[in-house]
């Protein structure tokens, strides 16, 4: 379990993380989403021990991550912009971590060249964004880790590779029980594959929950009133787009009762519609405010 205790970091007088707390459950895919600039690659960076806290505490397993080497041997990192040694082929690099993973498993690395169809010998600098990419899954996945660090991970590949890496990723996590973290920017992709989601913004995190929890708090409705009707008071509305007499909501609470309220404007038509979890956060990072904004140009 990753546990993150009221941390602070400043740089040059900014503070990109301002207390902030999350817990990333034992063998979790948990999905860490935000605005650019919110913390998501600073808290990472905490969790892998790159950087070191102002206050508070990183722990796994209860165990503090900076300086410590028993911990981060269980844990393997794939970062946005990824690194390897010039001129370094694929082979050189499992080489160079079998010195220092003792774990990393060979049969594996053989295993996965059916699926990464990359040459061996060619110096990973020298290929592409998405091979780059490709070759990090094949190396990191050989570590077995007990964490996995994702930071934009699927950015470069192809809608097949994405798919490919996705299900390793998944059967890891249900046949081994790794704990994966995951901060992207592809809602879509996310809503798929986690089972915990964590909302980050200015630095703290505005909300942690498990998808399912998250959402059955929030609910779409669409419905069309008899003239003279209205809605029912004390719903808490933080979005509603009309078009002609069809309203479609967004309606904070749960979705059965917010259903039986709504049945009290006897509705002419009404039909529950699920959530995306991009709806999901954009509305729950400060409703309308926060939503695309219509321009004139």
């Amino acid at each position: 379990m990753i546990e993150v205790k009221n941390v602070s970091k400043q740089f040059d007088g900014f503070w990109a993380l301002n207390g902030l707390n999350m817990t990333v459950p034992k063998g979790s895919i948990y999905g860490l989403v935000g605005p650019n600039g919110s913390g998501k690659s600073t808290i990472i960076r905490h969790i892998m021990g790159i950087y070191r806290q102002d206050s508070g505490e990183v722990l796994v397993d209860g165990q503090p991550v900076y300086e410590n080497p028993a911990v981060k041997s269980r844990m393997a990192y794939i970062p946005d912009d990824v690194f390897y040694f010039l001129q370094s082929g694929i082979r050189d690099m499992a080489r160079y971590y079998r010195g220092i993973y003792p774990g990393f498993d060979m049969a594996r690395y053989e295993k996965l060249k059916a699926v990464f169809a990359l040459d061996e010998k060619k110096p990973i600098r020298s290929m592409s964004k998405g091979m780059q990419k490709q070759a990090a899954f094949w190396l990191q996945m050989c570590l077995r880790p007990d964490i996995l660090v994702l930071d934009e991970p699927v950015d470069g590949l192809d809608p097949v590779m994405r798919r490919q890496v996705w299900s390793l990723l998944m059967a890891d996590a249900a046949e081994h029980g790794i704990t994966v973290l995951v901060s992207s920017h592809n809602l879509r992709e996310l809503e798929d594959v986690c089972d915990h989601v964590g909302i980050l913004s200015r630095g703290a995190l505005l909300l942690e929950r498990s998808l399912s929890d998250l959402q059955e708090n929030i609910a779409k409705v669409q419905l069309a009133l008899p003239d003279g009707h209205t809605l029912p008071e004390g719903l808490e509305i933080v979005h509603e787009q009309s078009t002609g007499r069809l309203r479609t909501l967004i309606i904070r609470g749960d979705a059965d009762e917010i259903q039986s309220r709504l049945r009290e404007s006897e509705p002419l038509f009404m039909d529950a519609l699920p959530l995306t979890l991009e709806e999901i956060f954009i509305y729950e990072l400060g409703g309308t405010d926060y939503a695309v904004k219509d321009i004139l140009l």
